[in-house]
């Protein structure tokens, strides 16, 4: 991204970069939902970034953010949560809060999130950087992501932004009847999953090959 002609980047500069992002990187691929791609043009993704990473924040590519972890790519944010199909009324757990970028973009979608980080210092980083930014609809909590928010459950919907080698049974469990769970599974070869849970019956579908950072126990 071109800076000002003194070296710095102005607001205007961000808005445009973040509207290409949209323009180029989803629209222009296969995330089509409008309302999604409105709650990701009104998040600033570059503040949730260390300040050396920001001027890679609307670059087509995942960003570490510390910790061993990292953002993902603006393509996969706007597809898991496409596919997540939020509604103003849905409560959300979401698993891996990292930054607190892609829980910025539930909040915008969602009634109310939970949000589950398994490192604290991300945790508190997201949640200082969400608090700030006026968003009053998140709850957090520092803890094993494989647990789910059992006090909370059911959710409407569920997403995890880390890959388990398998589908954790708890958060089946903790999803509510016509809800959706979206998340990475697998070790080395990941395929994003989607489950939809009617009637009692757990339907899942593969839906796209990536590569997250694995899902990790909280150690106590």
């Amino acid at each position: 991204m071109a800076a000002a002609d003194n070296g710095t980047v102005t607001a205007r500069d961000w808005n445009a970069a973040r509207e290409r992002m949209v323009a180029e990187q989803l629209r222009a691929r296969d995330v089509r939902d409008q309302r999604v791609l409105d709650a990701i043009g009104r998040v600033e993704r570059h503040l949730f970034l260390p300040e050396d990473a920001r001027f890679d924040a609307y670059e087509d590519h995942p960003v570490p953010i510390g910790h061993g972890q990292t953002i993902s790519q603006p393509y996969i944010v706007g597809f898991m949560t496409q596919a997540l199909d939020v509604w103003s009324q849905h409560r959300v757990l979401e698993i891996g809060t990292g930054c607190g970028y892609q829980t910025a973009v539930l909040a915008e979608l969602a009634r109310e999130v939970f949000s589950i980080e398994v490192v604290p210092e991300l945790a508190e980083h997201a949640r200082a950087t969400l608090s700030e930014l006026g968003y009053a609809n998140v709850r957090f909590r520092v803890g094993d992501g494989y647990d789910g928010w059992p006090e909370e459950a059911p959710f409407d919907r569920i997403l995890a932004a880390a890959a388990p080698r398998e589908i954790p049974p708890v958060l089946v469990d903790q999803l509510g009847d016509d809800g959706v769970l979206v998340l990475p599974v697998g070790d080395w070869h990941q395929e994003i999953k989607v489950i939809q849970k009617r009637g009692g019956q757990v339907q899942s579908r593969d839906v796209l090959p990536v590569r997250f950072v694995p899902m990790i126990r909280h150690s106590t």
